[in-house]
């Protein structure tokens, strides 16, 4: 028997066009394949976005130094003394012992000149002083308003929850006044941030 070597390129071309033919067939039925591994083992790489985004939005991140158990009214007081018009824009809030809080206050300054003024905080009872962390204040530093400038300043804050337990009620207070002839108030609490006060 001869070897014929027409019949044995015939037959290595359709082994070629089956191989090649069922290499592709397998790499396109990869992806729903990969979609149902993913969706099973909670992968979730190949999702459509409308379903990536629900369930990002179902999905809940939660702050475990959070204490939802207990809520803390914050109220929010002001005082001037100088040219100024000064409140919070919310008088009091509920928040939770370790929660991340930011509260707004507003100045304006009611003169034709520039104004440099400092905040003070107090608290009260004095017992939720070393439980109160400002964050970012306006307090930190001094403010210069520009002549009838009225401006939104900030504060940012956290109750530690090792706040005592019979503590409901805490009250936040600023005093803004004028600082004279460039002089600077020193406070100890305007240069570092975080500061607790």
């Amino acid at each position: 028997m001869a070897f014929n070597l027409t019949n044995y390129n015939r037959q290595m071309l359709l082994k070629l066009v089956v191989i090649s033919s069922a290499m592709f067939a397998f790499g396109y039925a990869l992806i729903p394949m990969y979609k149902v591994l993913c969706e099973v083992t909670g992968i979730n790489v190949v999702t459509s976005k409308n379903d990536y985004g629900t369930r990002a939005v179902k999905a809940v991140s939660k702050n475990t130094q959070v204490d939802e158990s207990r809520l803390i009214t914050v109220e929010f007081d002001s005082n001037t003394q100088g040219p100024f018009r000064f409140r919070a824009v919310k008088n009091s809030m509920q928040v939770h012992p370790g929660e991340m809080i930011q509260v707004v206050y507003e100045v304006v300054n009611t003169q034709g000149r520039a104004v440099s003024a400092q905040a003070i905080p107090s608290y009260a009872p004095k017992q939720a002083t070393q439980h109160f962390t400002k964050l970012e204040c306006f307090c930190f530093e001094q403010q210069t308003l520009k002549p009838n400038e009225s401006r939104e300043m900030p504060v940012v804050f956290v109750i530690d929850p090792a706040l005592p337990k019979d503590v409901k009620n805490i009250t936040l207070s600023y005093t803004f006044f004028e600082v004279g002839n460039g002089q600077k108030v020193i406070t100890g609490e305007h240069n570092s941030k975080p500061s607790k006060i």
